[in-house]
């Protein structure tokens, strides 16, 4: 019987075998897999200036008016898109988080209110396990949005809106992984979020209370968060001597000096480029009116991080005055900015 066995299993492997196809091009493979996703996001481009334009404003403007969470479902491949969408709106004002189906049935329905809306995620819409968090919103009459390829389904019959999305070809060559389908899934969840960014006015000072960590949390602190200032700052009156002014820069250790009029407003700045170009024996004796760059670049505190780095690196310089009213509060320089990671 046990070789029997072995034989049948030794038979079954080599029919395997024998149908599976050659490696083909890798390279050939990725690009083929692009197409034909990008083949799927232009569909969806379409239906959304077309069949589906109406289904997805009445989406936004029910999600908009939610006074409680997001509540985003889904199981398997939609699952797991639908968690990032949930976090997605979550980090940018949208109250949400991902509740798993099979979970739901099993008591975190308790978690949802009459005050929320439901998300649900099925590219079939016959997912059986959405069944009881489906029935629960009928119920207890939460509002119910569908990101679905068939609204005559069941979780599209039953759903408040519905977002159709078009049957767009896999990229797996059996036309079994969910790929394209997962891709315009996660693309209508970007739509989604963005859409209710702009409704609710979401700025970039509210995306930094989200985001207060790593490289994103530092491009998103503003300049006055990591200006040098108070007695950091390099400042002389006019009227000093280039000796002082070069002592100064020698002791700040930024780069500059900034020369300020009898009002305290910025009248100046001298570089170490400054210095390099009237190198001379009466340098040091000279006024610091005549070396010094009149109306030099300023930034102000209100800027974001990133934005002063940008604007040190086109302008080729390491270093900048931060100035209100043109008095000067502050200077930054580019190292303060890398040592934080801004990118």
């Amino acid at each position: 019987m046990q070789k029997a066995l072995l034989s049948l299993m030794t038979t079954s492997r080599s029919k395997i075998a024998a149908v599976k196809q050659p490696p083909g091009d890798p390279v050939a493979s990725a690009i083929r897999t692009l197409e034909l996703e990008g083949d799927g996001l232009a569909q969806l481009g379409a239906e959304l200036r077309g069949a589906m334009s109406q289904a997805f404003a009445d989406a936004v403007r029910r999600l908009v008016a939610v006074s409680g969470r997001v509540i985003v479902t889904g199981i398997g491949k939609s699952g797991h898109v639908g968690q990032k969408i949930a976090a997605t709106f979550a980090s940018t004002g949208t109250p949400a988080f991902f509740v798993h189906p099979s979970e739901a049935s099993h008591g975190d329905l308790g978690m949802v209110t009459n005050a929320d809306l439901i998300l649900a995620l099925s590219w079939s819409g016959e997912t059986v396990e959405l069944k009881p968090i489906i029935t629960y919103s009928r119920r207890f009459k939460v509002p119910l949005v569908a990101i679905t390829s068939r609204a005559e389904s069941a979780l599209g019959q039953q759903s408040d809106v519905v977002l159709k999305l078009p049957r767009a070809q896999e990229a797996c060559p059996h036309g079994l992984a969910p790929t394209t389908s997962t891709t315009m899934q996660l693309a209508l969840g970007d739509c989604l979020a963005m859409a209710l960014l702009e409704a609710r006015g979401f700025t970039a000072h509210d995306f930094k209370v989200f985001h207060p960590g790593g490289s994103l949390g530092a491009n998103l602190k503003y300049v006055s968060d990591v200006m040098n200032q108070g007695d950091r700052l390099p400042l002389l009156p006019l009227g000093e001597t280039m000796g002082n002014a070069l002592m100064m820069m020698t002791e700040k250790s930024l780069g500059c000096v900034g020369v300020i009029d009898a009002k305290g407003q910025l009248a100046g700045v001298i570089t170490d480029g400054d210095l390099r170009r009237h190198m001379g024996p009466d340098l040091l004796k000279s006024s610091v009116d005549d070396i010094m760059t009149r109306k030099p670049k300023t930034i102000s505190p209100g800027m974001l991080a990133s934005a002063a780095l940008e604007l040190l690196n086109s302008s080729r310089i390491t270093a900048l005055f931060v100035v209100e009213k043109s008095k000067p509060v502050g200077v930054i320089h580019i190292h303060d900015l890398l040592r934080l990671g801004v990118v």
